[in-house]
């Protein structure tokens, strides 16, 4: 109604305790330009905010990735990946597609580098799951438990060799968002990045 009434000018933040995913869809179609999970950080409802005031502009995002070798365009990721090489040719490939890259080797690192970081310094984490010192589950265990204003909602992919449906599992199991198996096909994940960005409210 207050579409109608207003128009497309006013941006529309929706606030909820309960899973977004389950109506973004919907919330997206009725006019809402961003999301905000309870409980409130002030940090995170001023980056959000100011997201949606800055990006009003532009057309809602509809789903379709953006055009062929700039699908990551501007997005800032930390990713974790014990392999020098894995960890260089990801980066590599991932920054071609637009993305800035801080890399780490290991979920220690990955944990502490997070921990230290300003809210919106990162839009995701690409996790590596068997790494030394810390492993990719448990760095993401500590991620959510931590008081970070983004402890809940960056979205955290899971990397690893490991495809099976246990594996899957135990990456969302310890509140990882998606799963992606290696070698890495740079195409799904940049989709599967931009997927759950988006449900985050980036």
């Amino acid at each position: 109604r207050i579409r109608r009434e207003v128009g497309k000018d006013v941006p529309i933040v929706m606030i909820s305790a309960y899973d977004i995913s389950e109506v973004e869809d919907e919330a997206r179609a009725a006019g809402v330009n961003g999301f905000l999970p309870k409980p409130l950080y002030r940090s995170s409802v001023y980056s959000v905010i100011k997201a949606v005031l800055e990006h009003k502009e532009q057309p809602p995002f509809d789903g379709e990735e953006k055009p062929a070798g700039k699908a990551l365009e501007g997005l800032r990721l930390l990713m974790a990946e014990d392999n020098a090489l894995n960890q260089e040719i990801a980066a590599t490939l991932l920054r071609m597609s637009g993305a800035l890259v801080d890399c780490v080797e290991d979920g220690r690192r990955a944990l502490d580098t997070f921990l230290t970081s300003k809210p919106g310094d990162y839009d995701a984490i690409l996790m590596d799951v068997q790494m030394p010192v810390m492993d990719g589950h448990e760095a993401t265990r500590c991620i959510r438990a931590s008081e970070h204003p983004q402890a809940h909602t960056i979205p955290i992919i899971a990397t690893t060799a490991n495809a099976f449906s246990d594996d899957v599992s135990a990456a969302l199991a310890s509140g990882m968002n998606a799963h992606v198996a290696k070698p890495l096909d740079v195409a799904q994940l940049c989709k599967i990045l931009a997927d759950c960005i988006h449900r985050a409210g980036v």
